[in-house]
């Protein structure tokens, strides 16, 4: 059916039956030649009709039944017989056997060829059905929940076939990174499990996974949400074909046994592209392997979605436009100061500025903005790529990490000669930075004419939204907190219960807890001074600075999250003991 003419037979349906009026059609029309699209999503975006009115018409004018409610009918052990690659392409899959034949979901009834291809993968007649993206999209989840929920099972398998006396499998095939990993669900039983190890990891929305050997069996843990759960154990036969595989994704060298050995995985999977940093490291019983899991793509945070407080977010939002000075980031490793940067470099990205960045690794990209990775094997290191930054111009500089004086000493150079930094630092707060910079030879006079903000950080659990329940808390650990009896908040407090939605942690996602010090003339004095961190954290919490544990107890007080998780992210932040 030529597309015009079935475009005009669909409105035309849809007039008929009441659901728009001819004004309307005539705006997704305008719309339609600006912006080519179906006329049914035009229609669906401007809010004039519901998607029950649009398969309605659908089915009225090619002759296909809808069907609204697939949540009782979907047969997974038949969707797995189709490639994800080819639901996700064609957004149509079978759900349900009808005698000889197959009933066939799909939202787009325009091309229906990829029909034939279904037929000869089914073996047998199939029926198309129309029906809402929404359940759709639930079916290619379930495909990824399938191939997710095994992880368990393949070890037993792998297990019981060991002890049947079956030959140990061959696990040296190159991996073909242009593959979804959801593809590769008939490969080996050893790459079979270390895809389903990674499967799980995304699913659960794991940062690292661990494979740690011991003297009898290899544990498997994620890290969610910060915090390390144990997942797996494998038998311990199977340590050295689960270590070569994971060497022959990342190119590293199978042979070698005694010296650690870093290397990266690029792979796809449900469509994203997912970057995997492996570190593999030598101990008593076996190598040691972490891969950090980055999901590659567009940054998608914007700086109101950190959980700054309104003081600091407007404090913090005015600072990033500056023209020149350092602004430090600080806080232990994954402590979410990367999104803090990447947060602030989306807000002031803009034409008419030059923004260059030096990153290990490039987690996020950034439209209009030129990222550098540093590679210190090839002497592209921070104080060098940051030498060579200075000569293209810059308006605003990143720099992933200041490791070292020399890159100290360009940083501050750089914001002397009229550039704006950002830069990430290791400290446990925002004062001892300070000390930091001094202790690495950077002279006292260069850091107070330079800093213009330090921000330490720290990531703190969400509650589940799902299952927060209210309780009555102890008054030892509140006072610990510095929570003042006489706040009526503090008589009822918030956790979570656990959950299907949270895998029963009583936790889901992250958010920050900040602490914003201001080099404002009494600090520069005290710098100047040489006078400790204490001192300076003192004298700037006299000035308004919210303490990091402050923060937390805030956030704890509004139910965003726990007592436990506050004084667990703060431990070392004792600074409210001097008072």
């Amino acid at each position: 059916m030529d597309k015009l003419l079935a475009e005009m037979q669909f409105g035309e349906i849809l007039l008929q039956k009441g659901y728009v009026h001819p004004e309307q059609i005539k705006e997704a029309l305008e719309v339609q030649r600006i912006k080519p699209r179906r006329l049914g999503e035009i229609l669906l975006d401007l809010g004039y009709v519901e998607e029950e009115h649009v398969l309605e018409a659908l089915s009225e004018q090619f002759g296909i039944p809808v069907e609204l409610d697939l949540s009782q009918q979907v047969d997974m052990n038949l969707i797995t017989k189709v490639p994800i690659n080819f639901i996700r392409e064609y957004f149509m899959a079978p759900f349900k056997q009808n005698g000889a034949g197959y009933l066939v979901a799909l939202n787009d009834p325009i091309n229906l060829l990829p029909l034939d291809d279904l037929r000869v993968l089914l073996g047998g007649p199939v029926q198309p059905v129309l029906c809402r993206k929404m359940d759709i999209q639930k079916i290619v989840d379930s495909y990824f929940d399938n191939q997710t929920q095994n992880t368990a099972e393949m070890i037993d398998t792998i297990a019981m076939a060991e002890e049947e006396g079956a030959t140990t499998v061959h696990t040296l095939d190159a991996v073909e990174t242009e593959k979804d990993l959801l593809d590769l669900a008939n490969e080996a039983p050893i790459i079979k499990l270390i895809n389903l190890l990674i499967t799980g990891a995304v699913k659960e929305r794991a940062s690292d996974i661990h494979i740690e050997p011991f003297e009898r069996e290899v544990r498997v843990r994620y890290r969610i949400d910060g915090v390390l759960y144990e997942k797996f154990t494998i038998p311990k036969s199977q340590q050295a074909a689960v270590i070569s595989r994971i060497k022959i994704m990342s190119n590293l060298n199978i042979a070698e046994h005694r010296l650690p050995q870093d290397g990266r995985i690029k792979i796809k999977l449900s469509g994203k592209e997912i970057d995997i940093r492996v570190s593999i490291l030598p101990t008593a019983f076996g190598e040691r392997v972490v891969l950090r899991i980055l999901e590659k793509g567009n940054f998608l945070f914007s700086l109101e979605d950190l959980g700054m407080d309104e003081r600091d977010h407007k404090i913090f939002d005015r600072l990033i436009t500056v023209s020149h000075g350092i602004i430090l980031v600080t806080g232990p490793t994954g402590s979410g100061k990367s999104t803090t940067l990447y947060a602030s470099l989306q807000r002031v990205n803009s034409p008419d500025k030059n923004i260059i960045t030096l990153e290990d690794p490039i987690e996020y990209l950034i439209a209009g903005i030129g990222q550098i990775q540093v590679r210190p094997k090839i002497g592209l290191t921070f104080a060098a790529g940051l030498r060579s930054i200075l000569r293209q111009d810059p308006d605003i500089i990143l720099v992933g990490e200041i490791r070292d004086l020399e890159t100290a000493e360009m940083a501050v150079q750089a914001s002397l000669t009229g550039h704006l930094v950002f830069a990430t630092l290791h400290t446990n707060d925002s004062a001892g930075a300070i000390t930091r910079l001094t202790n690495m030879g950077i002279e006292p006079f260069l850091v107070t004419s330079s800093c213009i903000a330090i921000q330490a950080q720290r990531l703190v659990r969400k509650i589940c939204t799902q299952c927060k329940e209210p309780y009555t808390p102890d008054r030892n650990p509140l006072e610990e907190l510095g929570i003042k009896t006489q706040d009526p908040r503090a008589n009822t407090l918030w956790r979570g219960k656990g959950c299907q939605k949270c895998m029963e942690r009583g936790y889901y996602g992250r958010t920050g807890i900040f602490e914003l010090l201001l080099m404002s003339p009494r600090i520069q004095e005290l710098v100047l001074e040489g006078a400790d961190s204490n001192v300076i954290k003192r004298e700037a919490h006299k000035e308004g600075m919210r303490t990091l544990r402050e923060d937390g107890a805030e956030k704890m007080l509004r139910g965003i999250t726990t007592l436990e998780e506050v004084l667990r992210v703060t431990r070392d932040d004792v600074f409210e003991e001097t008072f």
